[in-house]
């Protein structure tokens, strides 16, 4: 049975931040994941974690300046010595929080560039050689173009194949199937074809990116999928509830009651 991850970036908004923990918990997540921890110390994070009961699935490394629309600078020509500080500030907070891996986020570049695409194999090949020596992974997400014009990352094959390039056992795949079905489609196919390099999964509804089974995908054969594929890690619900996280909560419930995974 999949291992769900509420994602409190965007669940349980009605609460604080830190407040969010013990809604998720209540709802019967025993996994979050969420975009940033940076605003609030790392011990106030994993002691919410522990408070309740939570694994921390994922979080992403810090991507540079978001507030000004930066959405990750690996990518990034010049900008390597901000990707070393910032990775090493995201390692602290997972010794705080027990994470077991990171997203590294490419940024806003022409994936055509060749100054960009040096710029990202150098960044990916060096974050992921540093995490792995606090024993993490390092996963790497496609973003379609929609809901982020202009990413680097905006392929999935182009992802498997500088994974298979670099050959860090590592370094892995995020596979967002929302991402998936709007930038390919033949969503199983392409769980079963990078199921081996596969080291996180998130979902929510497409076009409208809701929970789960309000959309256009069949999203509980696809649950279904990925235990028939020995797929054991966490599925990161990073959907927008349509009306409210716990009146939306219906489609979790045969899933309520699944375990735990690292």
């Amino acid at each position: 049975m999949p291992r769900f991850a509420a994602n409190l970036t965007l669940m349980f908004t009605e609460h604080a931040f830190l407040d969010r923990f013990a809604a998720a918990a209540d709802a019967g997540f025993r996994a979050v994941e969420f975009l940033f921890p940076y605003a609030h110390p790392p011990e106030a994070i994993g002691e919410r974690l522990r408070r309740n009961g939570l694994t921390q699935a994922l979080f992403n490394l810090p991507p540079g300046d978001w507030a000004a629309g930066e959405r990750g600078i690996a990518a990034l020509p010049g900008r390597f010595a901000d990707l070393q500080a910032g990775v090493e500030t995201g390692l602290l907070y997972a010794e705080a929080t027990g994470v077991a891996r990171l997203h590294l986020m490419a940024g806003l570049a022409d994936h055509d560039d060749p100054e960009a695409q040096a710029a990202y194999r150098r960044s990916v090949a060096w974050a992921a050689e540093r995490v792995g020596r606090a024993g993490l992974n390092l996963v790497l997400e496609p973003i379609n173009a929609r809901n982020m014009p202009g990413y680097f990352l905006d392929d999935f094959g182009a992802a498997a194949a500088l994974i298979a390039a670099l050959n860090l056992p590592n370094l892995k795949l995020q596979f967002d199937l929302y991402h998936c079905q709007i930038m390919h489609g033949d969503v199983t196919m392409r769980l079963r074809q990078l199921m081996p390099i596969i080291g996180h999964v998130q979902t929510a509804s497409v076009p409208e990116r809701h929970e789960p089974g309000t959309g256009e995908m069949n999203d509980a054969f696809l649950f279904a999928e990925l235990d028939r594929l020995g797929y054991d890690g966490f599925v990161g619900c990073e959907y927008n509830p349509r009306a409210g996280t716990t009146e939306g909560l219906g489609w979790f419930t045969p899933y309520r009651d699944g375990g735990t995974a690292q």
